[in-house]
């Protein structure tokens, strides 16, 4: 019997660097997360720290923020962040940071879409492994991302200072 194939995202999906007049989507899809647990918020007032982490990242050569786009819509984030350690002779490794899509719009692979362009932009820059971390609370996340090849390879650990 053939194998039925995967699913593919939506037609249209773009993946692209994120633009400034995309910044009141990206923190909606932030504020709208529950178990995120950061903080986030649509408050006006806030939006002068999101302007100032917004320019911090794009001044950054080694930050990169993207926007995935479908219809003409931001549904979709994340952020790929490189560095260069001693260990491992020198390696480049990659951390994927604030995966989020719009929850209206979950299981249609447009998360799995944005992980992929991840994946694929970490190797291209010789990187030697894409890390990231998820809240212990997003079981379904876990799951997400161990479909995609990722491992629990390690323990985390976080001491909030501010």
């Amino acid at each position: 019997m053939p194998l039925t194939p995967e699913p593919a995202p939506p037609a249209g999906l773009l993946i692209r660097e994120a633009r400034p007049g995309d910044l009141p989507t990206l923190v909606a899809l932030f504020a709208a997360d529950t178990l995120g647990g950061h903080g986030d918020t649509t408050a006006p007032d806030a939006l002068d720290r999101y302007r100032a982490a917004f320019a911090a990242i794009a001044e950054d050569p080694r930050a990169h923020l993207y926007a995935a786009e479908l219809e003409g819509r931001v549904v979709g984030t994340f952020q790929l962040v490189f560095v260069t350690s001693l260990p491992g002779q020198g390696a480049r490794r990659a951390f994927l940071e604030a995966v989020q899509v719009d929850g209206s719009l979950r299981g249609q692979r447009i998360g799995e879409a944005m992980v992929r362009f991840a994946m694929e932009k970490a190797a291209a820059e010789g990187v030697a492994a894409l890390t990231l971390t998820s809240s212990k609370l997003r079981s379904d996340a876990h799951r997400f991302y161990r479909r995609l090849g990722f491992a629990n390879s390690h323990e985390g650990f976080k001491i909030v200072l501010a």
